[in-house]
């Protein structure tokens, strides 16, 4: 990880970073709890993680980078989409939301606010993607 990423991931860390993948942390774990929920478990974790540092990395669609179908980048993964954004992408979505305005007030926390309208995105629809290297 370059030396400027590791900044911006411990200022983001201390201005917002920590809570919001506290929040994914917890969607994580009420997910694996129903046992159902288990594929939105491992996927809910994964983006926790990005959450937590996500300068120095970024998320894609599975299928850009494997070249390949499969059931969370099918008509599965759409299905499972949907059922995730009534249980918990909606939330998420807002937490990113509410935590960007408030960092876009100053310009310091530009970056930041920008950071957390594309974690918006993708806790609307998590399944299919795959965190890869900046």
């Amino acid at each position: 990880m370059a030396p400027v990423s590791i900044i911006l991931n411990i200022l983001w860390i201390l201005i917002g970073g920590a809570w919001m993948a506290f929040g994914w942390l917890i969607a994580a774990v009420i997910m694996a709890v129903t046992i159902i929920g288990l594929p939105w478990a491992r996927a809910a974790f994964n983006i926790a993680v990005y959450t937590l540092l996500p300068f120095g990395s970024r998320a894609v669609n599975r299928y850009d980078v494997t070249g390949m179908s499969d059931i969370g980048t099918g008509p599965l993964g759409l299905i499972g989409n949907i059922i995730w954004f009534v249980l918990a992408g909606w939330w998420l979505a807002l937490g990113h939301l509410v935590t960007a305005v408030v960092l876009a007030v100053t310009i310091i926390g530009l970056p930041f606010a920008w950071a957390h309208l594309k974690l918006a995105g993708i806790a609307l629809w998590p399944i299919g993607k795959v965190i890869v290297p900046a």
